[in-house]
């Protein structure tokens, strides 16, 4: 496959999986994490970037009660099952299509490493979370402190892949007017 071709598939895909990754987000915002933040009264664990603490943890988790805790586990961990993967496609292929014109590939390899160990980071913490409700009401403060920890590494991978995105448009915008002036 040429460069061109790859180029432009990598926007298909791009474009694709980022409209199925923004709707499962406005799905878990607007459905999902909304519904347990209203059943609690707490913040989700998913919306804590900066993490939390074994109080914290234990106050959501009861004050979720048997049913929010079974609806966090059976709904929300279901589609956030769905969701890194797809953001992490669409991440990649992003960097990707913008990465075609730039002349050093080294921002596009750590745009992808970073996009996919994002992924793996929230899988890790909706494992996490998952445990935390299994073994509810002895959660172990050292998981807490794991998960929270999860939580905290996925946002900042998150952020960094998002702002090299932006990097990464900026640069192939630039080259692009510099080549049309040319």
């Amino acid at each position: 496959m040429t460069n061109g071709r790859l180029s432009k598939h990598a926007g298909s895909i791009a474009v694709s999986s980022g409209m199925i990754a923004a709707s499962l987000y406005m799905l878990m915002m607007t459905v999902t994490l909304a519904h347990i933040q209203a059943v609690s009264g707490q913040v989700p664990f998913d919306m804590r970037p900066t993490g939390y603490g074994p109080t914290e943890a234990t106050a959501l988790l009861e004050a979720l009660g048997a049913e929010g805790r079974e609806y966090y586990l059976n709904r929300q961990i279901t589609l956030d099952t769905l969701y890194p993967g797809m953001l992490a496609l669409t991440l990649s292929a992003t960097i990707l299509w913008f990465g075609r014109r730039l002349p050093n590939r080294r921002l596009i390899h750590i745009g992808v490493a970073l996009s996919i160990g994002s992924a793996l980071l929230d899988y890790t913490e909706n494992l996490g979370i998952a445990a935390m409700i299994w073994s509810w009401p002895e959660v172990s403060v050292l998981l807490v402190f794991a998960v929270s920890t999860f939580t905290i590494l996925k946002s900042v991978a998150t952020t960094l892949t998002v702002a090299l995105v932006f990097l990464v448009g900026f640069k192939w915008m630039r080259r692009s007017i510099a080549d049309l002036r040319s």
